[in-house]
Parts: structure tokens; C-alpha cells; sequence
């Protein structure tokens, strides 16, 4: 635990920037901001329309679920390998395969007729939207001083709660009305004129290389053996209790393999960053183990996994409380959403302002945790008599401690880090988040349907139930009350252990919270990937490197601790 309220400045540049960003950079991140907006919709629209959309496509409970879970999943694994291909042939190039990757696989959901190909199309959408989400920090790193970086990510922050919002809407709305494809088909204008904005506004400098030498600097081992064995490992803990038992051997060889192939990936990744390799041999590494050797650095992605497991836990099964144990439609349950999409913007505004103007950003983290904590045990109290206005002042509080947390996490990750590693460090805030989040549909899913299974076990006639709990939702109410009585009230308790189970996890996360380190936020831009103002051939990230003066008067507190990234 720090002893100190003076933030460290270990880091060996603690310049401040003068950031003044130009037209054509407003025009660039305008452009990130779109497309975000497009990965925002798509992460929340389908979870509404699940019933519809399983029931029209002949699929199951398991498949409606893996619908959310192979777009986690797909999201996940792809993220570090878009980072580090980036840092070789360049961050806009990534940025396009992503994007064409997104586009196909909305192509593809929006015409899929069977399950087997909405799977198909959404995998294809994670990859992308993975991509996105991961070059979109990467770029903000690259372009955005630390000190001024917070109000930007607040800015993304923003445009990721107008598309949480508009998202159930949008997705209820038109599942309501049969219309449900046309919730895929709404990503390819929103695309497009991202697409155009990324290919005439985003222009990056970067250290010209011969395509062989682009081709000699990737991790061909590494990143086989990180995408298999993640994949591996994540499909076991998914269909772990639900399609299979835990003991059985379709659970046990896939996890069993991923996590021996993960151990394989990491001894590679230490030997392959090895100091003491020629430099001629040394490959960009995908996961740089020097950056977990910071011990505030591990803590704040292991809070990043948690914070991800929160709160697409919340994303994925608040709707179907709604649903189920209220009976609300679609459209009605998007408008729940709003309760803590609402709180999320302005929480994480507050952050991004206060953090620029002050230099501090490790209350928030305390805060954020502490708020979402008892925001999650709250949520326990949710049962089929719950009335409006208990519902939405019980949603508010989560909504606070997740929004705090957004900003807040990223900054300390890429204030602990060399210069050197930030970007690879922003990459990988959007990936643990992103495998959080696989994990925590998954472990939800494992979760609810064992709980909803041992419920209605004094129930035979209704044991099928359990097994197709997705597509059962739309024909509760028109069921005898007293079996839709019991229904409503079994998926009510199966839904409260996720919330219990959460809560649990935000807690250790909050006393995690108390072993990180704060360190400065005035660090200079020194990014390989600055931005190009092509109209005037020079760089205008907006950076006019300050004088030596300037660089030591903007030095605060002393040099405490430890001299890790000290030239």
C-alpha cells in the first residue's frame, strides 16, 4: 500500500505536454468516435431481442446465450495480436481489417437463418469490434498526452453510453416488431461513414520497414499458441455446467489444454523478451512481461477482469429479469437500462475532468469499487414485487461505481507503465476487460442455469423449462398463473445468486485497490505512431515539446519508491 498522497514519478519523462489539436485531429478521433458508437450498439442491441431472435432462428437456450459468448469470446482473443500486428504495419491498416471484419459478420447475422450461422456471423463480429475497441486506445495513446488523456476517454465513454442506451431501445423496438434483422443491418451506415472518416483523416507516422523485415517482426509462436489456448480455455468455462458437466472430458481436455498451452505461451513470451537475446532476434512480443512486474500495473487488470465480469453480468442478465420475473417487453426493458447507463456518462465525465485538471485519478478507483460493491449487494433485493421507482433507484447506485471506474482503471495502467509499453499497455486494458467479460457471461450463464435447475427440481412438469430458459420467457405470462407464478419467482432467485456472486467479486477488488501505487500523470507524448496533420507534412498531435524549464517545473512531489523505470 503506498504511503504516500504524492503521486510517484518514477516514470523517466514527466514533461508536460502542450496539446493543440487541430481540425483534421478532431476529424480523426470524430471518426473512432463513430465507429465506437457502431461496436456500442451491437454489444447491447441483441441482448433484448435474445427470445425473439432464438425463436425465429429455431435455436435453444444454450444457443441464445453462446450468441453473447462467442462475441465475448471472438472479441477477446484477437485484441493483443491486432495490437501487436499494429505496431509493425501500422495502427490505420489494423483498424481497417477490423472494420470490414465487422461489417461481414453483421452481414452475415443479419441474413442467418439457423443458429449455426447467426454463430458464425457474431464470431466475425467480435473479431472486429475486438479490434476496434482495442486500436481505438492504442490510437489515443499514441495521439493524446496522459494528463489530457482522461478527457478523451471520457469522450469515448460518452459515446459507448449513448449507444448503451440507444441499444436495448433500438433492439427492442425492433424485435417488438419482428424486425430484428434490421438490428445488424443498422451497423453498415454508422460503419461506412466511420470507414471514410479513419481512411481520410487518420494519418500516423511510422518508421518505414521493407516488407519482409514487417513480415520477420511478428510473433508467428506466440500468437498461435495465445488464440488456440485462450480459445480452448474460454470454451470450457463457458459450456462448463451448461452444455457439459464439469467432470465431464468435453469440459476437462479443452481446459486442460488451454491452460498448458497459456503456460507454453508465457515461458515464450519471457524467453522471446529476454534482455539478453540478440537484437536482430528479437521479435515484438505480444504480451511484454515486463509490464506485470509493476506490481499496481497486475492489480489494476486483475480489477479490469472483475470490472468486466461486472458488468456484462449487468448487460446480459438484468434484461432477462426484466423479461421473465417482470414481464416487460422489449422496448420496455431497453428503457431499464437507463438507470445506469444514465450515471455511467457523467461519473466518468467527472473523472476525465477532475484527473486532467488535478493530476489525481486513484480515488476513483477506491470510489468506483467501493460504490460498485454495494451497488451489485443492492441489486440482491430484486424480485418479481419489486415496484418502478425501487427498481430504478437500485440500478443508480451500481451505475455510479461502474461509470467512476472506466477512466479511472485506464489512467493508472498507462501512468505505471514506460513510455515504451503504453501502448501495448492500453491494448491490453481493453482485452483483460474484454476477457472479463467473456468469463463473466459465461460464468452467469453457468450460474443461473444450475440455480434455475435445482429451483424448479420439485417441479416435473416443468424441468424442460431449465433447459430452454431463453425461449420459454416470451410464453410465461401466457401460462396458468400458478406455474407462471413459480416461473417468475424461480427466475427472479437464479438471477439474485449472479448479483451475490459479483458483489463478492467487487469487493476484492476494492481491497485490491488499496495496494496501488498513484503515480504522475504528466508524462510526455513520445508514442512511435504520432499523428500527421498531411496538410501541413508535419506532426500535429497536437504536441509542442516544452522547454527544459517547463519540463522541471512541472515535476511534483519527490521520487519515492522504487527507480524501475528510472534512465
Amino acid at each position: 500500500m503506498s504511503g504516500s498522497n504524492t503521486p510517484s514519478t518514477e516514470n523517466d519523462e514527466v514533461a508536460v505536454d502542450k496539446f493543440k489539436p487541430s481540425g483534421r485531429f478532431m476529424a480523426a478521433f470524430t471518426s473512432l468516435a463513430i465507429v465506437n458508437l457502431a461496436c456500442a450498439l451491437d454489444a447491447t442491441d441483441i441482448g433484448v431481442a435474445l427470445p425473439v431472435i432464438t425463436e425465429a432462428i429455431g435455436g435453444n437456450a444454450v444457443q441464445a446465450l453462446w450468441m453473447g459468448t462467442s462475441f465475448l469470446l471472438a472479441s477477446t482473443v484477437w485484441q493483443p495480436l491486432f495490437v501487436a500486428v499494429s505496431n509493425v504495419f501500422g495502427r490505420r491498416p489494423l483498424l481497417v481489417v477490423a472494420l470490414i471484419l465487422f461489417t461481414a459478420g453483421s452481414i452475415i447475422c443479419a441474413v442467418s437463418k439457423n443458429p449455426a450461422v447467426m454463430l458464425t456471423g457474431r464470431s466475425i463480429q467480435g473479431s472486429g469490434v475486438g479490434g476496434v475497441l482495442t486500436l481505438t486506445e492504442a490510437i489515443i495513446t499514441d495521439l493524446v498526452p496522459l494528463r489530457e488523456r482522461g478527457n478523451f476517454l471520457a469522450l469515448i465513454s460518452i459515446v459507448w453510453a449513448v449507444g448503451t442506451v440507444a441499444g436495448p431501445l433500438v433492439g427492442g423496438a425492433l424485435s417488438q416488431k419482428h424486425a430484428w434483422r434490421w438490428i445488424f443491418y443498422l451497423n453498415l451506415p454508422i460503419l461506412g461513414i466511420g470507414f471514410v472518416g479513419v481512411l481520410v483523416f487518420l494519418n500516423q507516422d511510422l518508421r518505414q520497414r521493407g516488407l519482409v523485415e514487417k513480415l520477420r517482426k511478428i510473433d508467428y509462436v506466440g500468437s498461435f499458441l495465445f488464440v488456440s489456448s485462450l480459445t480452448s480455455m474460454l470454451i470450457a468455462l463457458s459450456w462448463g455446467g451448461t452444455m457439459y458437466p464439469w467432470s465431464s472430458w468435453h469440459t476437462l481436455v479443452p481446459l486442460i489444454l488451454g491452460a498448458a498451452g497459456l503456460a507454453a505461451f508465457t515461458v515464450h513470451q519471457v524467453v522471446l523478451g529476454s534482455a539478453s537475446r540478440p537484437a536482430e532476434k528479437r521479435l515484438d512480443t505480444l504480451l511484454p512481461m515486463r509490464i506485470f512486474a509493476n506490481r499496481s500495473t497486475s492489480i489494476t487488470y486483475m480489477n479490469t477482469f472483475l470490472h468486466g465480469m461486472i458488468l456484462w453480468s449487468i448487460v446480459y442478465y438484468m434484461p432477462l429479469y426484466f423479461q421473465s420475473a417482470k414481464s416487460y417487453s422489449p422496448i420496455k426493458t431497453g428503457l431499464t437500462a437507463l438507470p445506469q447507463t444514465l450515471t455511467v456518462v457523467p461519473c466518468a465525465m467527472v473523472v476525465g475532468v477532475v484527473s486532467s485538471k488535478t493530476g489525481r485519478y486513484r480515488w476513483s478507483l477506491y470510489l468506483g469499487f467501493a460504490i460498485t460493491t454495494l451497488g451489485m449487494g443492492v441489486l440482491y433485493v430484486l424480485d418479481v414485487g419489486t415496484t418502478v421507482v425501487e427498481w430504478v433507484f437500485l440500478l443508480l447506485v451500481g451505475g455510479i461505481g461502474i461509470g467512476l471506474l472506466f477512466p479511472g482503471m485506464n489512467l493508472s495502467i498507462q501512468a505505471s507503465v514506460p513510455s515504451k509499453d503504453i501502448a501495448v499497455a492500453a491494448g491490453l486494458f481493453t482485452f483483460f476487460r474484454a476477457a472479463g467479460q467473456s468469463v463473466g457471461v459465461a460464468v452467469g450463464e453457468a450460474i443461473f442455469q444450475n440455480r434455475l435447475t435445482k429451483i424448479l427440481s420439485p417441479y416435473p412438469e416443468l424441468q424442460l423449462t431449465s433447459l430452454d430458459a431463453i425461449s420459454i420467457i416470451r410464453e410465461i405470462s401466457s401460462l396458468p398463473p400458478d406455474r407462471s407464478n413459480i416461473l417468475k419467482h424461480a427466475y427472479a432467485d437464479a438471477i439474485k445468486v449472479i448479483w451475490a456472486t459479483m458483489c463478492g467479486l467487487s469487493g476484492v477488488a476494492m481491497i485490491a485497490t488499496l495496494f496501488v501505487k498513484e503515480y504522475t500523470l504528466d508524462q510526455t507524448l513520445s508514442g512511435e505512431q504520432v499523428f500527421v496533420d498531411s496538410a501541413k507534412a508535419k506532426n500535429v498531435g497536437a504536441i509542442e515539446k516544452p522547454s527544459d524549464d517547463e519540463a522541471e517545473k512541472a515535476v511534483t512531489g519527490s521520487n519515492v519508491g522504487d527507480t524501475r523505470f528510472s534512465q
